[in-house]
């Protein structure tokens, strides 16, 4: 499957493709069974243009469910390194382990044959990262590098999301935390 096509601000394109993904979430909330004829008609347009433009439902699914697990606003500033990565981190493992959160990860995963969606969703939590540690370090804080905290609390989350279906809360999320604030990062 060739890359999307980039999608241009305000051109036909991006309204397509907000008109499909305004389908999808509405049959969604319907429990409608999704069939690219039915979202290409609740979206005005036809058959063909779902399938020239995604290929095909996973490929569809896997769009709209990068576009939900997109941030909506940076992460908070509670004050310090190690309260804005705990609170970052246990809202995350919050909405990525909820029903709708897994659903999410299980449809980017399942239609992203190149890997470009799961990467979108990665650079997501790598920038949320990102600001908390430069907001640290504008405080004058030490902090890890930006791959120990992806490979040490932003990972195991995920990997219990995928692979462990129990129930997870915010204090795992948190001891990952303190696992690298107090063990990983190298002294300043």
């Amino acid at each position: 499957m060739s890359p999307r096509p980039a999608v241009r601000p305000g051109g036909r394109s991006a309204r397509v493709q907000e008109s499909v993904h305004q389908a999808v979430r509405e049959l969604q909330a319907e429990q409608a069974a999704l069939t690219v004829p039915l979202v290409a008609a609740r979206a005005g347009v036809t058959p063909s243009t779902v399938y020239r433009r995604w290929g095909d439902l996973k490929e569809l699914l896997s769009d709209v469910a990068v576009e939900r697990l997109r941030p909506e606003a940076p992460p908070a500033d509670h004050g310090s390194l190690r309260a804005d990565l705990d609170h970052w981190a246990a809202g995350f493992l919050e909405e990525m382990s909820s029903g709708p959160g897994r659903s999410y990860v299980r449809d980017t995963l399942a239609g992203d044959p190149d890997g470009s969606n799961a990467g979108q969703c990665s650079a997501y939590a790598r920038e949320q990262v990102e600001t908390i540690l430069a907001r640290a370090v504008q405080r004058g804080e030490h902090v890890p590098d930006i791959d120990t905290v992806m490979d040490h609390v932003v990972a195991p989350m995920m990997y219990r999301v995928l692979f462990r279906p129990g129930p997870l809360d915010g204090g795992h999320a948190r001891d990952l935390v303190a696992t690298v604030l107090y063990r990983l990062m190298p002294l300043p």
